[in-house]
């Protein structure tokens, strides 16, 4: 996940806090210093860490703290309050304008993962807005960037209009929102050129086509790896478009994540959604008090449990809980369960979500995708006896096992072991399940719990 190092650098840092009943001044600007330092190595803006930590220590030194019961508590809950306002306070939904088409323009730096956000933009408002989308192709200078709009189109079912790369793009823009209005499309979300650079003649044109077709949205594409060179690029197109919102991509590959802090302190502009994976259903809405919650090890259940209720087959999960309660779950199901999980999304990442779960937790618990396709080889080289009874499995059928599937039987050994482990901890979270006198959290989240304690 994103902030990755970050994250486990300030909750090292509250960590000397928590255990102590009451703390000194020295003791908050110790804490404090570790923080600058780690925003600093995040490539957090400097300016903004200079605010950011002189509001927390005017916050901190206050007597709600200096005398509180849980004074290293309410230092955490500060820094959570100042990182979400940080970020831009409350969630921004994307614009739709009350007389359609909603037009959006994609603007941003070459590389910066602009033409695929648009198709995943288009593939959020198709499926969770229940927009009819038109993509427009406006990069007429890019070898093969219209084709890979059309490729994006074909796979989501979306059209795309596009003139070739002989038009201008102004023109292109104009012709696709007159094309929107007479078929019924009540989105058009424009594609623009990318530059390596920041150039005055793309400048030039950008400002041309929001001229000429007034767009409801211009969101700026933002590269998250490139920490502080993102805020410096975010604040030139600012300069230039007035740019309504931010997308950050490739924040699943940055461990820094300077930009998520920086980006709307210095633009002024929330950030709007971003991109956690190359896969076109990995954009998400940007919440900023989540995101804090992330940081800060307090986990994100409320992204979780949405992403569960979204992706998890509800009868399945009314089967998997009553199956747990009578203990009743076998192998079959165990692979299931695995597979809905995939649909998810990463699955290091959902587990980081799970308010107490740490990255120091996670260390030892393998879900890669490599795993799961060794787990799913192993119980399908099974014969269905196998799969309902584990306990009729010996030596020589693990052999066949392994000899079938290509693996080791101590690959075979492993799983069963984790099966069994996964039915111990199921009779525990018995409850959890059920409903009764637990947390009434979706069997996604339930079995997510199951195996970091299986795995650890």
């Amino acid at each position: 996940m994103a902030l990755d190092g970050l994250s486990e650098r300030l909750q090292d840092a509250f960590a000397k806090l928590k255990g102590k009943g009451k703390i000194s001044e020295q003791d908050i600007k110790d804490v404090l210093r570790e923080v600058r330092v780690a925003l600093l190595e995040a490539d957090v803006n400097y300016k903004v860490v200079k605010s950011f930590v002189g509001n927390i220590k005017d916050r901190a030194m206050g007597a709600d703290v200096m005398e509180s019961l849980t004074p290293g508590q309410q230092v955490v809950k500060i820094v959570h309050d100042e990182l979400t306002q940080l970020m831009g306070g409350e969630a921004k939904k994307i614009e739709i304008s009350s007389k359609p088409p909603t037009i959006i323009m994609m603007v941003g730096l070459q590389g910066s993962g602009k033409t695929t956000s648009t198709g995943k933009l288009a593939r959020y408002l198709k499926e969770k807005m229940h927009k009819r989308p038109l993509l427009a192709a406006c990069d007429v200078y890019r070898p093969a960037a219209i084709q890979q709009l059309k490729v994006l189109g074909q796979q989501l079912d979306i059209p795309v209009f596009e003139q070739g790369s002989d038009r201008s793009p102004v023109d292109i823009a104009t012709d696709a929102v007159a094309h929107a209005k007479a078929h019924g499309n009540d989105v058009v979300i424009i594609d623009t050129a990318g530059r390596l650079h920041i150039d005055e003649v793309l400048m030039q044109e950008l400002v041309a086509i929001k001229e000429a077709v007034t767009p409801t949205e211009i969101l700026l594409v933002v590269d998250a790896m490139t920490g502080q060179d993102a805020v410096n690029v975010a604040e030139h197109f600012n300069d230039n478009l007035d740019i309504t919102g931010i997308v950050l991509t490739k924040l699943d590959g940055d461990t820094r994540g300077g930009a998520a802090l920086s980006v709307k302190s210095v633009t002024g502009k929330p950030i709007k959604f971003t991109g956690q994976g190359e896969k076109l259903d990995a954009l998400e809405p940007f919440h900023p008090d989540r995101m804090a919650s992330r940081i800060l090890g307090m986990g994100d259940i409320l992204t979780l449990i949405e992403k569960a209720e979204a992706e998890f087959d509800q009868k399945q999960a009314a089967e998997l809980q009553e199956k747990i309660k009578t203990q009743s779950f076998t192998l079959e199901d165990y692979l299931a369960q695995m597979d809905q999980l995939q649909g998810m999304g990463d699955i290091e990442s959902m587990l980081s979500m799970i308010p107490g779960v740490s990255k120091k937790m996670l260390k030892n618990v393998k879900l890669d995708a490599k795993d799961m396709d060794h787990t799913r080889a192993i119980i399908l080289s099974m014969t269905p006896e196998e799969r309902q009874n584990t306990k009729i499995i010996n030596g020589s059928r693990r052999k066949r096992i392994a000899a079938g599937c290509g693996l080791k039987v101590q690959d075979v050994n492993r799983l069963i072991k984790q099966f069994e482990q996964s039915q111990t901890f199921m009779k525990q979270f018995g409850a959890m399940a059920s409903g009764k006198g637990g947390k009434k959290w979706p069997s996604a989240i339930l079995w997510l719990e199951i195996m970091i304690n299986v795995r650890r």
